[in-house]
């Protein structure tokens, strides 16, 4: 790959990286599996879901759930471009979430994120264009809920 192709491919994986925050954050999370190749996988310490429809329906559920408002703020990405067809990332990850009232314009804040952690992703270059094969999410902080 010459300098302007790798340029070109990292920009896309970081595009990838924006539109899954933006689709979950504005009440489009259906749409997330259509950024993941067709056996793509979406990874957390709590669940996996393989394959583009189990991530369909996985996030359709996190859209139906009209409560929660959130904000991904995604930094840092850092693409490393393997070659042609296949790179990987890792980005910071602060999460804010809350639910409450559907159709509210805010949410409180009570000063810290819901998490903070990484996305360790790879990617693959398919005919549609560069997809998740893998998202990863690894938490370093959470909030922890005391029990009842």
């Amino acid at each position: 790959m010459d300098s302007m192709e790798r340029l070109l491919a990292e920009r896309d994986c970081e595009r990838l990286i924006y539109a899954y925050c933006h689709l979950i954050d504005h009440g489009e999370a259906a749409k997330v599996a259509d950024l993941f190749a067709e056996d793509g996988h979406w990874i957390s310490p709590e669940v996996t879901h393989s394959g583009q429809s189990e991530v369909a329906t996985a996030f359709a559920a996190r859209q139906a759930n009209a409560s929660r408002m959130s904000r991904h703020v995604c930094s840092t990405p850092l693409v490393e471009v393997d070659d042609a067809n296949n790179a990987t990332a890792v980005t910071y990850l602060q999460l804010y979430r809350h639910d409450g009232e559907p159709g509210r314009r805010i949410s409180p804040l009570d000063g810290l994120p819901e998490f903070v952690g990484e996305y360790h992703d790879s990617f693959t270059r398919t005919p549609d264009g560069w997809r998740f094969q893998t998202r990863r999410f690894i938490a370093a902080f959470a909030q922890l809920k005391a029990k009842a």
